[in-house]
């Protein structure tokens, strides 16, 4: 159980008694400002207890747990403070939203159990977190591996993708990055609705047809139908929901936080789509930026340019032949893998799973498989120091 517990207070003897009273029970760390505070959370956390005095220069307790609110809503806030007054205490609970509150002087078997009450609600809030996040994830896993054996086309693209719009966020700065990595793992979910031969075609590069093309474009509004049902998905949706859309139609950058999310998501999933387009085809990596550099107002240039930076870094691609009883998770398979009798079980480029490693086997047993087939092994170069 987390018990590290931040005391922050401008007087150094009243953190010293505190420390030298509750040390044996709790992971005690001290601030003697709220700035102090603010820089020790973000380094140093998480906490499960944060407790203000009110009165300090600067920043008074009040402010300092209303930023902490922000940057740590998962720590339990509590005030110790002199100030006794109600309007503290009304400002504390609107403001700081405090679990809390206590005057000065406070017996230390009464600050005690609080403290430990405030560890309690903290581990029950941060458990309930941790599983509907296993939840979440669980569930997601198991949707994208059913659809990657319904549509196997359309889902190895989405875990190609993956990987592309990851390093973007990231070196974009994009908080809540796990919404952008769900994004393009769902990203074709739509494709569901659409026929195979469809798909095919399209991740072929094999023109489409004028009906094909407008059920295509289609795909990203039924995938945010079916994700609409799902709690916490809205913004997913709406980022999938636009992924096809150029980046002159956007318009200005909205004042809304949760509005530029959506948009700059679905800008990289625009981008992170039409890049994979063109690799997947044989273009290497320069001669793909340059033609989407091309595109005029398609794409945000910001996207552009941290993609041109991102690929390869760091990354070593080992190519090989195996057969299915060889196959581990995590692979690649570099070509169309069929069963003997035509039926097309995993598409070049797609990420393999436990339930594609469980499904190649069962044919090779049953039917078929036509092997052994190409496979990727994607791996960290080794970084080696000057000597």
């Amino acid at each position: 159980m987390n018990k590290k517990v931040l005391f922050v207070d401008d007087e150094a003897n009243v953190l010293d008694a505190i420390r030298r009273k509750l040390r044996k029970k709790f992971k005690i760390t001290t601030a003697l400002s709220g700035a102090e505070a603010l820089d020790v959370v973000r380094k140093k956390g998480p906490f499960a207890v944060l407790v203000s005095d009110m009165r300090m220069p600067e920043m008074n307790g009040v402010k300092l747990l209303s930023k902490v609110k922000e940057i740590a809503p998962d720590t339990v806030r509590m005030m110790l403070t002199g100030n006794a007054d109600q309007e503290t205490a009304i400002q504390a609970v609107n403001e700081g939203s405090i679990f809390r509150f206590f005057t000065k002087p406070c017996p230390p078997e009464l600050l005690k159990n609080g403290i430990a009450g405030a560890i309690e609600q903290y581990r029950l809030v941060t458990a309930e977190k941790e599983l509907l996040n296993k939840t979440l994830n669980g569930s997601i896993k198991v949707l994208t591996e059913i659809l990657s054996l319904v549509n196997p086309a359309a889902f190895s693209r989405s875990y190609r993708i993956r990987n592309y719009v990851r390093e973007i966020a990231l070196k974009l700065q994009l908080p809540n990055l796990w919404q952008f990595q769900i994004a393009a793992l769902l990203s074709q979910i739509g494709c569901v609705t659409l026929p195979g031969d469809t798909v095919e075609k399209m991740y072929k590069g094999i023109r489409l047809e004028k009906d094909e093309e407008i059920m295509y474009r289609s795909h990203p509004e039924a995938g945010a139908r079916l994700l609409a049902n799902i709690s916490r998905f809205g913004v997913i949706a709406r980022m999938i929901v636009f992924q096809l859309k150029p980046y002159s139609a956007f318009g200005p950058a909205p004042d809304s936080q949760k509005e530029k999310i959506i948009q700059l998501g679905a800008q990289i999933l625009h981008v992170a789509l039409d890049y994979d387009e063109m690799t997947f085809q044989g273009c290497d990596h320069q001669y793909a930026c340059d033609q989407l550099a091309r595109r005029k107002d398609e794409y945000n240039p910001k996207m552009l340019a941290v993609l041109k930076q991102i690929e390869g870094e760091g990354i070593e691609h080992i190519r090989l032949q195996l057969d299915v009883m060889s196959l581990k998770p995590a692979m690649i398979v570099d070509q169309d893998v069929m069963s003997t009798n035509g039926v097309l079980l995993a598409t070049k480029g797609q990420e393999v799973s436990n339930a594609v490693i469980e499904r190649l086997r069962n044919f090779s047993v049953s039917v078929g498989v036509e092997e052994p087939f190409w496979v990727v092994i994607i791996k960290k170069k080794p970084k080696y120091r000057r000597v």
